[in-house]
């Protein structure tokens, strides 16, 4: 559906998830995750199915591909990942053998450098949209001026990727980039929504969640617990509490009156705020506030208009954590 709107391919975290894309079709499968050589016969078969490009971030690591590639007569697309002030990984752009990193990583065999990688991760403890602004404005002038760096000692690198989506919307007003992976962007979430980068109105992935106790006038609990919205708070510029937002009936804004205060693994309780008409058995939408994981607990997605589902999608990379 994604590449029918105009995208040109997609990105994978793992190995497992690439090959449930490749096998549905997808021949163009980024993985900006660091992948480790041992699974290099994984990555050799899907290359027989799509263009494959990974990133490295270690001298060793790269080498470990490269005599993988060589062996298997094979050249892999990778990139080299920036750290540009998350400090998760990749390599600083400022450190005296960033530029040495580089030429170490092309003069490899079996490998071919297409480009320099970013996640501006650090923009979801933003505090303003002018911090958000400021942290995309410098991830790209972070990349271009080590890629021009780079250029000027005789190596040609052609791609400059950055992705996240509270930074998206800066990062797309800035020159030379080459690509975008706003990965949140099919469903967002309470986060971006806190974070400016979505309205409520954007967000498309809900939880059906029904009520199964209300023990007290002030005190319901609904049967998605942390197995479902996962134990993840949200983050962003406008303050978002509990585990996730209840949407009012119409489902059009959150109910400010219910507040899901904690999680066990089966049970969501929520604290009212006045009273509330909701018995077991009635149904609720909550929002979560991150979409990404939730994804990846589910079997499937109903695809739905108002009351009526249109769609059932199955989620074929669940739990494909290597």
């Amino acid at each position: 559906m994604q590449l029918d709107r105009g995208a040109v391919g997609i990105c994978c975290a793992k190995v497992g998830e690439a090959e449930v894309f490749a096998a549905a079709g997808i021949d163009n499968i980024r993985l900006p995750y660091p992948v480790n050589p041992a699974n290099a016969s994984r990555v050799l078969a899907l290359m027989d199915r799509a263009s494959v490009s990974i990133i490295v971030d270690h001298p060793a690591v790269a080498r470990g591909w490269s005599d993988a590639m060589t062996r298997a007569g094979r050249t892999l697309d990778v990139l080299i990942k920036i750290d540009v002030g998350f400090h998760r990984c990749g390599i600083d752009p400022d450190a005296a053998g960033a530029l040495d990193f580089i030429r170490a990583i092309d003069a490899l065999p079996g490998l071919k450098l297409r480009g320099l990688l970013s996640h501006a991760g650090h923009g979801y403890s933003a505090a303003s949209e002018a911090e958000l602004s400021t942290i995309a404005a410098r991830e790209a002038e972070i990349l271009t001026t080590l890629g021009e760096r780079a250029r000027a000692s005789g190596i040609a690198l052609d791609e400059r990727s950055v992705g996240a989506t509270p930074t998206l919307r800066f990062s797309v007003r800035q020159r030379g980039l080459t690509e975008l992976r706003p990965g949140n962007y099919v469903y967002f979430d309470r986060t971006q929504v806190a974070l400016g980068a979505a309205s409520l109105d954007d967000c498309a992935m809900t939880v059906l969640a029904t009520v199964v106790s209300k023990p007290a006038a002030d005190r319901i609990v609904l049967d998605c617990g942390s197995k479902t919205l996962t134990s993840d708070q949200a983050r962003g510029i406008a303050k978002a509490p509990g585990y996730g937002a209840v949407l009012n009936g119409a489902g059009d804004a959150i109910d400010e009156s219910l507040f899901i205060e904690r999680l066990s693994e089966e049970h969501a309780v929520v604290r009212v705020s006045g009273r509330t008409a909701l018995e077991p058995g009635d149904r609720v939408r909550v929002l979560p506030n991150h979409s990404c994981v939730v994804s990846n607990l589910v079997d499937a997605v109903r695809l739905v208009n108002g009351d009526e589902v249109i769609e059932t999608l199955a989620v074929a990379a669940r739990g494909k954590i290597a």
